[in-house]
């Protein structure tokens, strides 16, 4: 547990990201604390580089809405301070806290208040005798061993209370580093590319990195380190979950074609005025805009509710029904509204119209008589199967016990050894 997140063990992957404010200054850090977690992240990492750093966090903790990871870089005073202004978590870099009674000490703290550690391994600050043992470069196999010689140090003391991430900013050195890493250790491991830079080539290889490794199965929680506003990062972490199915979805999920000379109407006008429609509304449904139709009704039946465009209007299909036909020029209005009905009353929004008939209606009179029919339903959740992410690996429980023995993995962690008969992703329903 990072708090009250659980990570690893079989728990959703979690989302996190980092303050870019002055810890000190913790009542703007506080706000971005807030932004982060409003936008997807599970967890948020501060900075804490000095003192001050230290008592910023003090006042943080009580008021965060998520647990809080303190990162700590060169100085392992500062993990202490940390520890005693509460942090949920602690990130240190073994490339420059190297020091083996520094690391100890450290870690003897942390067992004994039950707080976990994440081995923060990291490209450009290995260790210098790593890289000079490894030909003066960064390899996935001298990170694997940066890694490995902190986890040493930490079970000499009885902690096992461990994350673990080898980051680098090349995407082959990285997901081969946490492929090596996943067979090798069973604790929860966090993944990330780091110094992606700033979107589109940053969102690009951390979601080719993260992806391909939670594609097989590896990897606990995330982080897009972007140079950008951090939301960026929560946001891109969050959807990329939604997109592989390894949590439920709290948006829309937008399906558009890229448009081709077929197209009846602007789809790329339309579905940019969906998605600022949309924008933060946390509506979980599959919307479907479609400029023909070639692949229009097909994607349109499929999706919760989707537009397939004809000339100067679109048909409009509701789970798979054709509910209506709509003027071209109100597809966007049209679609917005729906989905808000749908997501109030969906047992019951939209029955004045005879499912799977020709009937035409304008959109206006169209969304009066699903609001009708909205203010008369009880609301209720909207009931989807979504996937649920089963790692490929032997898990086993983790009690988060302090001082365990034995190597086994607590606070959240899960055993990391790939196992081909589980399955990866298994259907529930929420």
């Amino acid at each position: 547990m990072v708090g009250d997140v659980p990570v690893g063990g079989g728990a959703p992957i979690t989302v996190q990201s980092m303050t870019i404010t002055r810890t000190a200054d913790h009542e703007a850090t506080l706000q971005q604390i807030y932004d982060l977690a409003m936008a997807g992240a599970d967890i948020v990492r501060c900075t804490c580089n000095d003192l001050e750093a230290a008592e910023g966090l003090a006042r943080i903790v009580p008021r965060s809405p998520v647990p809080i990871v303190a990162d700590i870089h060169h100085q392992y005073r500062l993990a202490l301070a940390a520890l005693e202004a509460g942090v949920h978590c602690l990130r240190l870099n073994p490339g420059n806290i190297r020091k083996p009674d520094h690391i100890r000490v450290v870690a003897s703290e942390a067992r004994d208040r039950g707080v976990p550690i994440r081995i923060g391994v990291n490209g450009g600050s290995l260790h210098p005798d790593l890289y000079e043992k490894h030909g003066g470069r960064v390899t996935p196999e001298a990170m694997v061993e940066s890694a490995l010689d902190e986890i040493r140090f930490f079970e000499d003391v009885d902690f096992d209370l461990i994350k673990i991430s080898v980051k680098a900013s090349s995407v082959p050195i990285m997901v081969e580093a946490y492929r090596q890493l996943s067979e090798v250790t069973d604790y929860p491991l966090h993944l990330g590319v780091t110094e992606a830079g700033p979107p589109p080539a940053g969102l690009i290889k951390s979601s080719a990195g993260i992806g391909a490794l939670l594609a097989q199965g590896i990897g606990d929680t995330i982080r897009y380190s972007l140079t950008a506003d951090p939301v960026e990062e929560a946001r891109a972490g969050r959807a990329l979950l939604e997109a592989m199915g390894l949590r439920e979805r709290k948006n829309v999920d937008l399906i558009a074609c890229p448009s081709c000379g077929r197209a009846e109407i602007d789809v790329v006008a339309v579905a940019a005025d969906a998605m600022a429609a949309f924008a933060d509304r946390e509506i979980p449904l599959q919307v479907a805009i479609m400029g023909c139709v070639v692949n229009g009704p097909g994607e349109a039946r499929d999706a919760d509710l989707g537009i397939a465009a004809g000339y100067r209007r679109g048909h409009l299909f509701v789970k798979g029904r054709n509910a209506a036909v709509v003027a071209g020029e109100a597809i966007t209005n049209e679609v917005a509204g729906s989905a808000g009905m749908a997501a109030v009353a969906p047992a019951r929004w939209g029955a004045p119209i005879r499912w799977g008939s020709t009937m035409t209606t304008t959109p206006t009179a169209f969304t009066a008589r699903c609001c009708a029919n909205a203010s008369a339903a009880s609301p209720k959740a909207v009931a989807m199967t979504v996937p649920s992410h089963q790692p490929c690996r032997a898990t086993r429980s983790a009690a988060g016990t302090p001082g365990g023995s034995g190597g086994s993995p607590s606070a959240g962690a899960s055993a990391n050894v790939r196992n081909p008969a589980i399955p990866q992703y298994m259907p529930r329903t929420v």
